[in-house]
């Protein structure tokens, strides 16, 4: 089969086109024949080495496949060959086949195609486990979502607006501002010309905000801070701009502020009930229309090096997909 290879850390063009044995599911796994692969960011911190715990070239990436079933491994109840699925993986996406544990299926929902399909897990997972589950948010409180027009950002934003919140997001061009309004975001802010925080507090009356959803680090993260309300919540869960950045301890006693890290691969690992119980209601809100998937570009698996490429030049809003 073809699969796209990470041959060693580096930029996008270390993403090739290989030839390798198409997988055979093990016990307990099954073996999806892909029709299309969701591309995360921390896709690329993984090809550039950033990625604590990730895997070493060369390998194969991916943390989303969507497909049909085609084979079953020993002791998988309750999914059968023909099953259209979506699966969270460890790598393995960017390929024509992917295995996957039965455990971290999903069922496409009638009607969603297999690229709205790859775009769910990750980023609606994650979306709803950094508001709810993690951040706490409730009706009427306030939230700020960086980088609202991306993946993670636009489920965000449909999630926290659904719930009541007064939701403020972060985006780069007109366009994306645009889309963030349109599904749900109250207070669009350009960060390029203007200052978040002067937004917050402009329309909170210098007060701030009950959470922030805080993805890039650096000095974002340190201004994110400055956006909280007393008693402000962040959950922070991703370091876009590859530089991590820290709390400091007196700042967060005398403010009474509080910051959490989430990270969807190791939650699953060690409590997956915790985020896994959202699926049952993402999965509705998706088939009744309440949520979609926004889908930004589509690329050919072959073109998986310039698909990479568009993300980091801050060109995608919502989700980039590979199509093998």
């Amino acid at each position: 089969m073809k699969a796209i290879e990470v041959d060693a850390y580096g930029e996008s063009d270390e993403l090739s086109v290989v030839d390798v044995p198409t997988p055979e599911p093990a016990a307990g796994q099954v073996r999806i024949d892909v029709e299309a692969a969701g591309i995360n960011f921390a896709d690329v911190m993984q090809r550039r080495g950033h990625y604590p715990g990730g895997p070493e070239p060369s390998y194969v990436p991916g943390m989303e496949a969507a497909g049909t079933v085609d084979a079953v491994g020993e002791g998988v109840e309750d999914v059968s060959e023909g099953d259209r699925v979506v699966a969270m993986l460890d790598t393995g996406g960017y390929a024509e086949y992917a295995v996957a544990d039965a455990g971290l299926l999903f069922p496409v929902p009638e009607g969603m195609s297999f690229e709205a399909a790859a775009g769910f897990p990750v980023q609606f997972l994650t979306a709803h486990a950094c508001l709810f589950e993690w951040g706490g948010l409730e009706d009427g409180e306030s939230v700020l979502i960086q980088a609202a027009a991306g993946g993670v950002g636009t489920a965000a934003v449909q999630l926290a607006s659904n719930a009541g919140a007064e939701v403020f997001g972060t985006a780069s061009t007109r366009e994306k501002l645009d889309l963030a309004a349109d599904l749900g975001c109250d207070h669009p802010i350009n960060y390029t010309e203007t200052d978040f925080r002067e937004v917050v507090d402009a329309e909170t009356d210098g007060e701030g905000v009950d959470l922030v959803l805080e993805s890039v680090g650096d000095d974002v993260f340190e201004r994110s801070l400055d956006a909280m309300a007393h008693f402000g919540r962040m959950v922070t869960y991703g370091v876009a701009s590859g530089v991590p950045a820290a709390a400091e301890n007196q700042r967060l006693l005398f403010e009474n502020k509080t910051v959490k890290g989430f990270h969807l691969g190791q939650a699953a690992a060690h409590d997956p009930s915790r985020v896994m119980q959202a699926v049952p209601d993402l999965t509705e809100g998706l088939a009744s229309g309440d949520l979609e998937v926004v889908l930004g570009e589509s690329f050919a698996l072959a073109d998986a090096a310039e698909a990479h490429q568009y993300i980091e030049d801050r060109k995608s809003s919502g989700k980039v997909v590979l199509k093998p």
